[in-house]
């Protein structure tokens, strides 16, 4: 049986959506192989997908080793049955030499080689995240061995309070969370019990970074690691070269100022300042200080802070409640002196808002560069 490649990223997960919008678009035959529950020490989580094929070739991993060699030699058999069926893994090897022997948890997995009747679920979940818009999707199960399977796509807008099983306040915690969960129905309806697998799907968060210099590089390879969606600003082209900055990354090479203003910012968007000089941190903030950023920052000593505000609030260029969404001083308040220092303050401020926590420390003073 094939071996799958190394785990795929966040973003990676989330594409086989629109995979299984296509295979099933263009006729193919496979199964959905979907991690409905993992406990304890497992490879992969709730709601990670693969597709497999009549012979049993994977795209995307469940997390390799013994379980995935099992979950594919049974989506061989399911695609031929065309019956669903759902598999509980214990990782409990006790021989050093087994690859699953340091897990200890244990994992249940959904095969569907019946999703090709859900694919307007699936098309639809892959439609709005590329549009930058959240939902749940819903995978129901009822039964194991075969199973019965129903996909269901719901705007994170469209979550009703009244919504049915697992109810519109669960759903929205999953989403609020980013949190897949396995509720079970144990009002059994014909003697069968349900599942279903809330899946949150929500945009991958933007990261402006307006500054090419040694901070924003820096932030850039540490913010990469974190998720985040990488642009960078700069109107120096030596320091908009994509050669300085993680794969993946983005550029813009242009006057401050436009280019700030003509970026799409919305409210999974974060923005951070720190360009060479007052002025242009200043151009920046101007262009930006009045859109719904989940975060703007600027890097910059107290005093300068203090400068800019008086201008901005003098000036008209900002109000009072306007300034104060602005992290500036930027960064947590860790002690940062050197600049990987400084760009680590930056992204555990990043996390700490992203994941609703606010700022949770007060702003370190760091130096203007």
């Amino acid at each position: 049986m094939p071996k799958a490649g190394g785990s795929p990223n966040q973003s990676g997960d989330m594409d086989v959506h629109r995979t299984i919008a296509e295979w099933s678009a263009a006729g193919r035959a496979f199964a959905v192989a979907v991690i409905l529950q993992a406990q304890g020490s497992t490879p992969r989580k709730a709601g990670v997908k693969a597709v497999l094929d009549p012979a049993g070739h994977i795209t995307g991993t469940i997390g390799g080793g013994s379980v995935e060699a099992a979950t594919q030699a049974h989506a061989v058999e399911a695609i031929q049955s065309g019956l669903p069926l759902v598999l509980n893994f214990a990782l409990e090897g006790q021989d050093a030499a087994d690859e699953d022997a340091i897990c200890g948890g244990t994992m249940r997995i959904l095969i569907d080689p019946t999703a090709t009747k859900d694919r307007l679920a699936y098309a639809r979940a892959a439609g709005d995240r590329e549009r930058r818009e959240p939902g749940v999707l819903l995978t129901t199960v009822r039964g194991t061995s075969p199973a019965v399977v129903a996909v269901e796509w719901l705007p994170g807008d469209a979550i009703a309070a009244d919504a049915g099983f697992p109810g519109g306040e669960a759903m929205r915690a999953c989403l609020a969370t980013e949190t897949p969960r396995l509720f079970v129905d144990d009002r059994q309806q014909g003697g069968t019990q349900a599942e279903v697998l809330v899946e949150p799907i929500v945009p991958q968060p933007r990261l402006i970074i307006v500054g090419g210099g040694h901070v924003g590089q820096a932030l850039a390879r540490q913010a990469s690691l974190l998720g985040f969606d990488i642009s960078v600003i700069d109107d120096r082209p030596e320091f908009a070269s994509l050669a300085l900055f993680p794969q993946g990354t983005t550029t813009r090479c242009g006057d401050i100022g436009t280019e700030v203003a003509a970026f799409p910012i919305d409210q999974s968007t974060f923005v951070v300042v720190v360009t060479r000089g007052h002025q242009h941190d200043a151009t920046a903030l101007a262009a930006c200080i009045h859109k719904p950023a989940a975060y703007l920052g600027m890097i910059g000593s107290r005093r300068k802070v203090a400068l800019l505000r008086k201008d901005f609030l003098d000036s008209g260029r900002a109000t009072t409640s306007e300034w104060d969404r602005v992290c500036a001083p930027i960064g947590l308040d860790i002690g940062a002196v050197t600049v990987p220092e400084i760009a680590t303050s930056i992204a555990a401020q990043l996390v700490a808002i992203r994941r609703k926590r606010g700022p949770s420390a007060t702003p370190g003073d760091l130096p203007d560069r």
